[in-house]
Parts: structure tokens; sequence; C-alpha cells
């Protein structure tokens, strides 16, 4: 048998459960290093959630008002507001143009002439056939399908830029109004369809201070007098659009004559 030492000789060592807790801690350490390392901190994050916690202990440098992040207060630049009013803009236009085609195909089974949207000297115009409108020599409207057109073109109205002004300019062609026609001339006749189509307007939710109207009796003829095509085209309603701002030709032309453009 191997000689066995005394207890008093025997080297002093640590305890066994010790040793096992030191490698659990050891390993414990590892792998909250490994966490860390495999996270990312956002410096920035934290530092605007530092900035808002001494914000509200009023512990702020100088004083108790704590910095907001920028990004949180900046105004829309200019470049997006244009965006944003092309966006509008577009809208409006393929709306438009959709109702002119869809009314300028019910016209072609009547023989009336056509819806035209053009350019003008200081906005565009909306060229509306008398035939759409009107009974012959009268100047109420009581067509359904033209009360409808006019309800649409209110909703296109109230997408304008507030500063848009509508004058709904009444014409004729060169033959008196009948004998019975409550008007004593194409003046009378002509100005007459200029208010109606503005009341129709007013009617749909337009506000009346954006809206205006005329008559021009025979003057101002889009297509001869000699034919009854020509004066089909000459018996109208034109609505012409026009800013009244400073700038009232650039922006109308800018913003709006676009419409125009799209329908040729």
């Amino acid at each position: 048998m191997g000689k066995k030492c005394k207890q008093e000789e025997c080297p002093k060592c640590l305890p066994e459960w010790l040793a096992a807790f030191g490698d659990l801690m050891s390993l414990l350490l590892c792998f909250f290093v490994l966490l860390l390392s495999m996270s990312s901190m956002d410096a920035k994050k934290i530092q605007e959630a530092i900035g808002s916690l001494a914000g509200a202990l009023s512990v702020l440098e100088g004083g108790t008002k704590m910095e907001i992040s920028r990004e949180k207060v900046e105004l829309p630049s200019v470049q997006e507001i244009r965006i944003s009013k092309e966006k509008t803009q577009q809208q409006v236009q393929s709306q438009l143009q959709k109702t002119i085609t869809e009314v300028n195909e019910m016209l072609k089974t009547t023989g009336s002439p056509d819806i035209v949207l053009e350019e003008a000297e200081k906005g565009f115009l909306l060229r509306l056939p008398a035939t759409l409108l009107f009974a012959s020599g009268d100047a109420r409207i009581i067509n359904d399908d033209a009360i409808l057109f006019l309800k649409r073109i209110a909703l296109i109205i109230q997408k304008l830029p507030k500063n848009i002004t509508i004058d709904a300019v009444g014409y004729t062609d060169n033959t008196p109004p009948p004998i019975n026609s409550p008007y004593k001339d194409n003046w009378e006749l002509s100005a007459a369809r200029g208010v109606s189509v503005v009341k129709e307007l007013i009617k749909d939710g337009v506000d009346p201070k954006r809206l205006k109207a005329s008559g021009r009796a025979s003057n101002n003829p889009v297509a001869s007098n000699a034919t009854s095509e020509g004066r089909a085209k000459n018996r109208r309603v034109e609505l012409y659009f026009f800013s009244t701002g400073t700038n009232g030709e650039n922006k109308a032309q800018k913003s709006i004559l676009d419409m125009s453009k799209t329908t040729k």
C-alpha cells in the first residue's frame, strides 16, 4: 500500500463548488459579451432619449428647455410642395378630360358641337354649346345631362386655387330671338344664359365670389353665321378661367393651362 501523507502535510486548495461557480461566471460573461458584440447601438437615438429624459427632469445645461430633433419639426420643402401641387393638378386635369370626353361622346348622337377646352389670353376657357344647355330662344337649364355636367364642373372648380375666377359669358348667333321669346334681343338672351350657368354653379357649391356673368350677343363669333353649323357653334356659353392674383397671368398659364394641352 502507498504511503499516505499526514493531514497537516496535504496542500490547501479551493473547494470544488467554487471552481464550478467560477466556470459558470466565465461562461455567462462570454455570453453577454457576444450579445453586445452582435447588437448595434444607435448613438443618435440614445442621445435624443437622454435629452428627453433630462428635459423632463429639468436638468438641461443653461435652463430647462430641451432641444428637439430637427427631423421632427422640419417643414415641407418647396420641392415637396410643388410635387404635391402637380399631383393635384394632374388629378384635376384627368377628371376634367374624362368629363369632357364623356359628354362629347353623348353630343355626337345629337349633332351638337363639341365642348372645347382651349387657352385664352390670361387663362383658359371652356366652351359649352348652347344646344347642351338650353332650348332654342330660352335661357333656362332644364336638360338633366346639362345639369349633371355642370355639377361635375363645379366639383372641379372647387379643387382649383382660390384665386381662380370664372366668368360665364353668353353668346348667340346673328339671328334675333323668336317672337315668343321673353328676351327682346340677343343681348338680353346671351346675358341671361350666362347668369343661368352661374346660378347653377352656385347651386352646386361654387363660391359666388369666384363667379361672374355677362353676355356678348353675336359679337366675337367662332364660326361663320352663313351656315347652320357655324351658327350652332356661335350659340355658346364660355367659362373663362383666370387668376386674380398679383402675377395672375403667369400663375394661370403655369398651373392650369396644361389642362387645355391634354385635350388637344
